[in-house]
């Protein structure tokens, strides 16, 4: 109870902060001014100008109690410069009476945008300047009225009606203008950024997906092995070999706390990559993804590799992860492969009612009695400075998903430019949203 009345409080005084900023930025932008007509009676300075962007810019503010302070800190501003400038011949009244009319200016217009400010960022930039500068045009008037009132000049003038329009539109549309640029490269940012963050978040969702699938493939195993290790106990008793039997026993429990602690893990990776209410990507956007990925990965081990692609079929999917699993393992497969130099191409086809991901590289290839090897869980070539060997998962991997699909994965043998080469085909039925 205690937390609410402070939090207003701080956010009261962060408002009135906000507004004492814009009204002394106004008063000191109005003395850039210009004076279109004889004398000192009507001038145009950037004032109105400065705060017509801090409005559009700041649009949160009360445009009314905002235009109340503009306007005093301005009377208040030109009053004391007066005072300052002919402290002998400096006349209180008539400096109030001078400027009180610049005063009103900045309330009227505060006025007439609060009557737009609901919708401000709705409006289409053109009609938005078009009712600035009506309220421009209104603002000006009162301030002209004002003063002819203040000094007993004719209200009606010729060419203050003629000009005063102008100025307005021009005013107005210049700083929209310029207000709207800002807007519109805040939006592109903001795009940009979510549209790296939900890169991000495929990227991850891939990864996920690959320790799901495999996790689920996992659990199949343990469960048939607590199954034989079971009947393994059942047998021993039959023998009358007991004691064996309840060492077997133990070993079928503890691997039944296993399979419970990864039934757990795998709930909670099934949560997180929330494959069922995935949305759809179109194979051109797929593909894309996995050139932008392995490009970043290329250039992080330092070799220039040129990613071609070549999309001869496109169209929705829902299954986007586990196609990105797939060629991501291909494609960083080819970038390890190249040594330094070097290009990866991929190619989508479509043949005989499948769908075809071509994946080849100009890399170090595979020796001819790898071939037959390099789709078996734990075979690799790639071993690290320490002579270490790689987990080898990536191609049994890749063919495993692809098998879920009833998919087929081919290394095809290389053509003349020595390419090697990998050929992913999956059923278009599988894959393609709303056949």
């Amino acid at each position: 109870m205690g937390v609410i009345p402070i939090t207003i409080t701080n956010w009261y005084k962060s408002e009135s902060m906000q507004m004492t900023v814009v009204a002394i930025v106004v008063a000191v932008a109005g003395e850039f001014k210009i004076n279109p007509f004889s004398g000192e009676v009507f001038r145009i300075g950037l004032g109105s100008s400065a705060f017509l962007f801090l409005l559009l810019l700041m649009s949160h503010l009360p445009y009314l109690r905002t235009g109340l302070a503009a306007g005093a800190t301005v009377l208040l501003f030109r009053v004391s410069f007066d005072g300052a400038a002919s402290p002998g011949a400096f006349y209180l009244l008539g400096s109030l009476k001078t400027h009180f009319s610049a005063m009103l200016y900045y309330i009227v217009f505060a006025a007439g945008m609060a009557l737009i400010q609901r919708r401000l960022h709705q409006l289409n930039p053109l009609i938005l300047g078009a009712c600035v500068s009506l309220i421009d045009f209104v603002s000006n008037e009162a301030e002209l009225l004002m003063r002819s009132v203040a000094f007993g000049l004719p209200y009606f003038q010729t060419n203050q009606w003629l000009l005063i329009p102008v100025i307005a539109v021009v005013r107005s549309y210049f700083t929209t203008g310029i207000y709207s640029s800002i807007a519109v490269h805040q939006m592109r940012s903001v795009h940009a950024e979510q549209q790296k963050r939900i890169e991000q978040m495929i990227n991850v969702g891939s990864g996920l997906y690959g320790e799901v699938f495999y996790l689920r493939k996992s659990m199949d195993v343990i469960e048939r092995i607590t199954a034989k290790s079971h009947d393994l106990y059942g047998l021993l008793n039959k023998e009358g070999l007991n004691d064996y039997g309840r060492s077997v026993l133990e070993i079928t429990q503890q691997i039944h706390e296993v399979k419970k602690d990864s039934q757990r893990i795998l709930a909670g990776l099934m949560k997180l990559a929330d494959l069922e209410s995935a949305p759809e990507m179109t194979l051109a956007e797929i593909v894309e993804l996995v050139m932008k990925s392995n490009g970043e990965y290329s250039r992080m081990l330092k070799k220039e590799v040129r990613i071609e692609k070549e999309v001869g079929i496109d169209y929705l999917t829902a299954h986007y992860i586990p196609l990105i699993t797939v060629l991501n393992n291909l494609a960083a497969n080819s970038v390890e492969a190249i040594e330094r130099l070097g290009t990866i191409r991929i190619r989508v086809s479509e043949r005989e009612g499948e769908t075809m991901f071509i994946v080849s590289d100009t890399g170090t290839g595979i020796a001819e009695q790898d071939k037959e090897m390099v789709f078996e869980p734990g075979f690799t070539t790639k071993f690290n400075q320490e002579g270490v060997a790689a987990t080898g998962i990536g191609l049994s991997h890749v063919r495993d998903i692809v098998g879920s699909f009833r998919g087929r994965l081919l290394l095809m043998e290389p053509g003349r430019e020595a390419e090697t080469t990998f050929v992913v085909a999956f059923p278009t039925v599988k894959l393609k949203k709303g056949v």
